[in-house]
């Protein structure tokens, strides 16, 4: 019971610091479509990009730590199956476990916003279990092996990526000048509702 809570404590910490980070701003100027000008607040981080990096490496530390653990004690020997297992786990029971709970928890129908990046994330999803079970097939990883393994994670970000941006420039191209305001209006609420949570937890440590 000390263990779990001490990860969970842990992982609480690191994920209040990656909260601080992607809540990071930057003021830049805008021209709207009347030819104002006006300052506004936007964040530094992409959300897509956010989740798919920080919050993912967040959300899965515990399991990323037991792998490197594992792999530390066994070197010079044959794998364990630890490391796996726990990858495996987690990402079944993220994919799963949460969606469902996060479907069934409300009784508004849920919408997905951009199927772009949720299709680019469930193809991944889907080829992540495909390619380990092609990797681990003979018991023996190899290098080329660990080296496309990273090489698909940057093409799931710039892909992702680009999903998002795209359905951002659709989006503006069917916006009116209402509409473009009033979400400006509520990023920035956001934007400043974050900056106080953190400062809040800041000054509660």
């Amino acid at each position: 019971m000390y263990l779990f809570l001490g990860i969970s404590i842990i992982a609480d910490i690191f994920m209040e610091g990656i909260e601080v980070i992607t809540s990071q701003t930057k003021t830049i100027q805008v021209v709207d479509r009347e030819g104002k000008t006006y300052m506004q607040d936007v964040a530094i981080w992409n959300a897509t990009l956010a989740n798919l990096t920080l919050m993912a490496l967040g959300s899965s530390a515990p399991e990323i730590l037991l792998s490197i653990i594992e792999t530390l004690n066994t070197l010079g020997e044959p794998a364990g199956e630890l490391g796996p297992s726990t990858i495996v786990g987690s990402a079944a029971f993220n994919l799963l476990v949460i969606t469902a709970v996060c479907i069934v928890s409300t009784d508004a129908p849920k919408k997905i916003y951009d199927l772009g990046v949720f299709a680019t994330t469930s193809v991944f999803s889907i080829f992540a279990y495909i390619w380990l079970y092609i990797c681990l097939e003979d018991n023996v990883i190899e290098i080329f092996e660990a080296w496309m393994t990273l090489g698909f994670f940057f093409i799931l970000c710039i892909l992702a990526f680009a999903a998002d941006k795209y359905n951002q420039y659709l989006d503006e191209r069917a916006q009116t000048l209402e509409e473009i305001e009033e979400k400006n209006k509520k990023d920035e609420l956001n934007i400043k509702k974050s900056r106080l949570r953190n400062i809040v937890r800041l000054k509660g440590e």
